[in-house]
């Protein structure tokens, strides 16, 4: 009779959970959609890779199913997804009021950034990280003499790459932009290093969207032992330069801005390990977005002859206007590269270099009708309006003569390929130099032609994924 009580008393409770995780609490009306299952969610849905340049069909499906925003659970997290461009203006401009930064429970965790203080510690790191990066990867920076250390870098590495009988573009481009970015901004030597690092950054990659339990055998506890070892290399690297400051050895690079960055008593800032954990946090970030541009646009190149045609007609122009063809690219004809722009933003458009960008609500938001409640996660998928066939006609086409009409202000609101809000990516123009300065020494001294792969394998945090190989020669007057 007991066991009988104790039974149904059980399945109560589990149908009650159930009920109570299906339908959340709220102080007014949920945006529709729904909860999956307790823990998981839809997650699994999110995981499963797609094979287009459209949206992920976890995003397109529930967009047609209920409208622009919609209420899904990912992770443990309840989550409000929106590809609304008044809502995510909105958000955005309402950060640290409505809304505060929020990552993954799996990125916090890879960034060491738990506890009580992980808010402050998150928003410490944009303030100051954000200033640092744009005093060394910026437009005056780039303008200056960083454009000159760019070519040289790919100079020298499309030289090595035409020695190989062929190079799987995405992994090789990783590397390069890796090591020069990391010597550029720490002075890491790829060559002499006893830890391979984008290797190692590589591996943490394909743990961001996994679960984050420590078990051996498992994604995320190899990318733990894979971080630890970058951490030590980083470790090292940033103790080795606060030994040298004593003899007043300094580079003046990103690394030495950091440790000497002062609070108002005067006193450093930044501890040693909080600079290393920055150091890694920036790696960490940098390492796949150009890389992945690079790759698609290679292929897309590829894929449409007149395109690359127009792109090597106006750098050949670049160099017909020299009076040395072997000098070094200035910033006036980087400046002048009207239609290689119009190429990175096409791919930009379509590649999606930031999936999403996520907050977490503080105070309820009302919108519409709809209450998204303190304590949820909201995802903006900003890539949807990359799509939208009201701004963009044919947008799943490839078609970099679009930019020549669109208008600024339009642009402004319907392209956000390094973030948005009060917390653009503070590495947009050197992305976008690298990008252009790699195409000008490409096209302009090289020729190269597709070997195999380049099929579009998209999942929604890695971005185009599939290997594109390409065989790569000099070209010879």
């Amino acid at each position: 009779m007991w066991e009988v009580v104790a039974s149904a008393v059980a399945v109560i409770a589990i149908i009650c959970s159930l009920r109570q995780w299906r339908n959340p609490k709220c102080n007014g009306v949920l945006p529709p959609g729904s909860m999956g299952l307790p823990f998981i969610g839809e997650s699994l849905e999110l995981l499963v890779s797609s094979y287009s340049l459209d949206l992920h069909p976890f995003i397109k499906n529930r967009v047609q199913r209920y409208g622009t925003i919609f209420r899904t659970s990912l992770v443990g997290r309840s989550v409000v997804v929106s590809t609304n461009p008044e809502l995510n203006q909105l958000i955005t401009r309402q950060e640290g009021s409505l809304v505060e930064l929020e990552y993954l429970d799996s990125f916090s965790k890879l960034m060491n950034l738990e506890g009580e203080n992980k808010i402050n510690k998150l928003g410490l790191i944009h303030k100051h990280m954000r200033g640092i990066t744009l005093n060394h990867l910026g437009a005056d920076r780039i303008k200056k003499s960083l454009l000159p250390q760019i070519e040289q870098y790919v100079n020298k590495t499309l030289r090595e790459w035409s020695h190989q009988p062929s190079v799987e573009v995405k992994r090789a481009a990783s590397v390069m932009t890796f090591d020069f970015s990391a010597k550029y901004l720490f002075g890491y030597d790829a060559e002499k290093s006893p830890v391979n690092m984008s290797e190692k950054l590589s591996n943490t990659m394909k743990a961001l969207m996994s679960f984050p339990i420590n078990i051996p055998g498992t994604t995320y506890h190899k990318c733990l032992k894979d971080r630890e070892e970058v951490l030590v290399m980083l470790r090292n690297i940033t103790e080795e330069r606060l030994a040298s400051l004593d003899k007043h050895d300094r580079t003046g690079d990103l690394l030495d801005q950091a440790i000497n960055i002062k609070g108002d008593n005067d006193q450093k800032l930044f501890s040693s390990e909080f600079t290393v954990n920055m150091l890694y946090a920036l790696s960490f970030v940098s390492f796949d977005s150009i890389s992945s541009s690079l790759s698609l646009t290679i292929k897309l190149l590829a894929d449409h002859p007149p395109v690359l045609q127009e792109l090597t007609a106006e750098h050949e122009a670049i160099l017909k206007k020299r009076e040395n063809p072997n000098a070094i690219l200035t910033w006036d004809e980087y400046k002048s590269m009207t239609f290689t722009l119009q190429v990175i933003n096409e791919t930009l458009r379509l590649g999606f270099i930031v999936p999403g960008l996520l907050r977490k609500v503080v105070k309820d938001i009302e919108y519409k009708g709809y209450t998204i409640p303190a304590g949820w996660t909201v995802i903006l998928a900003n890539p949807a309006l990359h799509l939208d066939p009201n701004t963009y006609k044919d947008p799943l086409a490839f078609n970099p003569w679009r930019w020549k009409d669109i208008d600024q202000d339009v642009m402004s609101k319907n392209f956000m390929p390094f973030g948005g809000g009060i917390r653009p990516c503070a590495g947009a123009d050197y992305s976008k130099a690298f990008l252009a300065t790699f195409l000008h020494v490409l096209v302009t001294k090289y020729r190269w032609k597709k070997v195999k792969g380049g099929n579009i394998v998209r999942n929604p945090i890695l971005g185009f994924v599939d290997g594109i190989h390409v065989n790569f020669s000099e070209k010879r007057d």
